[in-house]
């Protein structure tokens, strides 16, 4: 199953287009956070969860907060979850540099098998 069949899936969603620029973007993000230059196989669920949360946001770009008929909800800019993945696999920066070793970015068939399931 792909990812843009994913998102349908979770969302309901039937736009391919809006899903695949959500997905786009909560890559971008993601990439920009970790400093990295491409998504590694980790990381692919989180894209997925951020671009879930970015559809379910819609309309709301800008709120923190947002209180109606006596029910509050409050926003974190980035979900707890997504946030402790991506924190996992954070290039940290020498001299304005991130180093990528494609060596350590392998995953065994056992983890790939783990992480599909999730």
């Amino acid at each position: 199953m792909t990812d843009i069949e994913m998102l349908k899936k979770l969302t309901g969603e039937g736009d391919e287009e809006l899903l695949s620029l959500l997905f786009s973007l909560a890559e971008e993000k993601i990439l920009s956070l970790t400093n990295r230059k491409q998504i590694i196989y980790p990381l692919k669920p989180a894209v997925r969860e951020w671009a879930t949360v970015a559809y379910n946001r819609m309309g709301m770009q800008g709120e923190t907060s947002r209180s109606e008929g006596g029910i509050s909800s409050a926003f974190a800019e980035i979900p707890k979850e997504i946030e402790e993945a991506i924190k996992r696999y954070r290039l940290g920066r020498v001299n304005g540099h991130a180093y990528e070793k494609k060596s350590d970015e392998k995953v065994s068939s056992e983890e790939k098998n783990n992480t599909e399931e999730l």
